[in-house]
């Protein structure tokens, strides 16, 4: 069953995907389907180098009070 998928991407992303498209003959959807095909193939939960390199970098310290972050927020910018 085929279902209908809008995407969100930066222009210079679509740019490039419909010329790599028309370089290879190949529909877009087919193009994204068939990464993600690949992706479940590989049947991974790691995440991204990227991702990992910053993950946990706030662990253990405490989070912001919010009333304090609105109270400095407005003081900067309301002034």
């Amino acid at each position: 069953m085929t279902k209908k998928l809008t995407l969100s991407m930066d222009s210079n992303v679509v740019e490039f995907a419909h010329n790599f498209s028309q370089k290879y003959n190949k529909p877009i959807s087919r193009i994204i389907e068939d990464y993600f095909i690949i992706l479940r193939e590989q049947n991974t939960t790691e995440l991204p180098k990227n991702l990992k390199d910053i993950y946990g970098i706030f662990e253990g310290l405490d989070s912001p009070d919010k009333k304090e972050l609105r109270r400095t927020f407005h003081e900067k910018y309301n002034n």
